[in-house]
């Protein structure tokens, strides 16, 4: 949803293209079907596809001094065709020729160059900086609806219409006049004739400026401006205009003066606008990650996507379904449906960071642990309030489980303290404290018979707990901060996993370890999950792989590559059917689970 144009209506008025973190969705509005573009080393920062549909590409962002890399591809194969790079850092934005000869790429903030590249010879014919030194740096490219040779460049206090001489393999600018006015430019849009373009402004207004001549020729509203800017264009064959505008309203405005015919309000700004065909329709995307469509004669919005903006810190089944799961993130948690793949319920809970979420095995409640300190719990159905433990931990809730008889809540504390809370009909009281961890519990699993519990610690420690004597029985020691940790279903062993990337097995009798293995090449090990009859097992971490481990081998037998960003959770469906792994850049993976002997 961050990314400047990245919702894309294909021609063939039947798929919508986006960026997921490294990867480029591509989706079909009936069916929902997805297919994935892999190829990116990181993440996508712009894409485009071809006018006739038959090439798409994507341009990513990189390390600063590194060369950032183009991909181009075919969208009938899903095959990558071929990778040109010369930009150092960051690909800001890409657009084809009206008949798809050439592609024009522009250069992040430092490197500040346009290049035209041949798209049959799939080789550069030219380059040049993008804009002059006195200027700001160039944001926008668009071509030339007509011909193949001209292209406009804009951004910061920079407009520039450009000329490629391809016999002298040359691109020649024209900097257009604006007058006394000073603009940063946010969107661009040709007409169709090519005589004029339109260009959205983080003033909130629309400069038009004539194509032969390179001047501007109106703007406006000249009185109401748009709030937060103008952040996307559309323009439509009656040659009005829609406008879409960082505080979240997208406009339909006359084409002669620029004044407001109708208007919606959306969630988040908006990054995006793209037609469907002919403009009946079209489809709106925001940085809240929403996605509407919009019908051109009621224009009414309907949602049509939405998921979470900030990382994804929990996933849960409910006991016994793989129809549901829930997921928590920044300021709420959303129950999904996962045969439609679609959100049924948000619970909003504003400026709070959830942790950890748990569904009563009787299904009644969802449990939840947030960083204010407070355990909340609320209806599956409605998303109500059922009641809050206030003050529950000093330093937020970081880890949250509950009993089988769904009559205590074990949670533990950014400061290290495990309680036991008793949850009567009404009432919901503060049953034991168990003060061993020195720092934040990162995960809690409570064994079937709801006598015994393990909590997971960033301190180095596992500690078995005695959770009707309330003592400690057994406490592991290694050098990692623990992530996460599993019973096996028969319970005389747990596996657990951290930062020092290997999966130890323990004897839950005297904490003794059996055996470790190497869990991971790059990066800590954050979530994992056991099958329900313990011969295999999950792992997800900061290499951005799912893997699915053989228990007794203690060997790798599947690797989902997929994520873009850590992995925080993961866990397999009741009954085997999928494996779902939530990451840090907010994406939810549904993989399907393999097919085993």
């Amino acid at each position: 949803g961050h990314v400047p144009c990245g919702l894309i209506c294909h021609p063939d008025k039947e798929h919508v293209l986006y960026p997921l973190g490294c990867t480029v969705v591509i989706q079909d509005l009936d069916s929902k079907k997805q297919a994935f573009l892999h190829g990116h080393t990181n993440n996508v920062s712009c894409i485009v596809v071809s006018r006739n549909g038959v090439y798409v590409a994507s341009g990513q962002v990189t390390f600063i001094g590194f060369k950032a890399d183009i991909i181009l591809w075919d969208f009938q194969k899903k095959e990558l065709l071929a990778r040109l790079s010369l930009h150092k850092g960051k690909v800001e934005g890409l657009a084809f020729s009206p008949n798809s000869l050439y592609l024009v790429s522009l250069g992040g903030q430092d490197d500040g160059s346009v290049v035209v590249w041949h798209v049959g010879k799939r080789e550069a014919v030219c380059g040049s900086p993008a804009s002059a030194r006195s200027a700001g740096s160039a944001t926008v490219v668009v071509c030339s609806s007509c011909r193949d040779e001209m292209f406009v460049t804009a951004g910061n206090g920079t407009i520039r219409v450009w000329e490629l001489d391809l016999a002298n393999r040359k691109i020649r600018p024209t900097e257009c006049q604006t007058g006394q006015l000073r603009r940063v430019i946010t969107c661009v849009k040709m007409a169709d004739d090519d005589n004029y373009f339109y260009v959205g402004t983080s003033s909130g207004d629309v400069l038009k400026v004539n194509t032969n001549n390179s001047l501007m020729t109106d703007y406006g509203p000249q009185k109401e401006k748009f709030s937060s800017g103008v952040t996307a264009l559309l323009l439509l064959k009656t040659g009005d205009l829609v406008v879409g505008t960082g505080g979240g309203i997208v406009a339909l405005c006359k084409g002669s003066n620029y004044k407001v015919m109708k208007k919606i309000q959306v969630q988040g700004a908006v990054t995006s606008l793209t037609s469907r065909g002919q403009g009946h329709q079209f489809f709106v995307g925001t940085n809240e990650c929403q996605i509407y469509r919009i019908n051109y004669t009621p224009f009414k919005e309907e949602l049509i996507a939405a998921c979470h903006k900030e990382a994804v810190h929990d996933i849960i089944f409910p006991l016994g379904t793989s129809d549901l799961f829930a997921t928590c993130s920044k300021n709420d948690i959303r129950v999904w449906h996962t045969p439609e793949n679609r959100e049924l319920l948000r619970i909003v809970i504003p400026n709070v960071t959830c942790h950890a979420i748990e569904f009563m095995r009787d299904g009644k409640s969802i449990i939840s642990a947030w960083n204010d300190g407070k355990i909340r719990a609320f209806m599956p159905e409605t998303g109500r309030l059922m009641y809050v433990i206030n003050h529950a931990h000093s330093l937020g809730v970081t880890a949250i489980a509950a009993t089988s008889d769904c009559k205590r809540i074990i949670s533990g504390g950014g400061e290290g303290q495990v309680r036991v809370w008793e949850i009567g009909e009404r009432t919901h009281k503060l049953g034991e404290v168990l003060k061993e961890h020195v720092s934040a519990v990162s995960c809690i699993k409570i064994k079937k018979n709801d006598g015994e519990c393990v909590t997971a610690s960033l301190d180095g420690t596992c500690i078995i707990w005695d959770i009707v004597r309330f003592v400690r029985k057994q406490m592991i020691l290694a050098n990692t901060l623990f992530k996460c940790v599993c019973y096996h279903p028969e319970e005389y062993q747990i596996i657990t996993s951290g930062t020092d990337r290997r999966i130890g097995y323990w004897e839950v009798f005297d904490g003794s370890a059996i055996r470790e293995v190497e869990g991971s090449v790059s990066g800590s090990i954050n979530g994992m999950d056991i099958t329900s009859d313990g011969a295999y097992f999950v792992t997800g971490g900061d290499d951005h792989l799912v893997k699915l481990w053989d228990y007794n081998e203690g060997a790798v037998t599947h690797v989902g590559v997929g994520h873009s960003g850590n992995i925080t959770r993961l866990k397999i469906c009741p009954g085997n059917k999928y494996i779902v792994s939530v990451s840090a850049d907010g994406a939810i993976l549904l993989w399907k689970y393999p097919d085993l002997p």
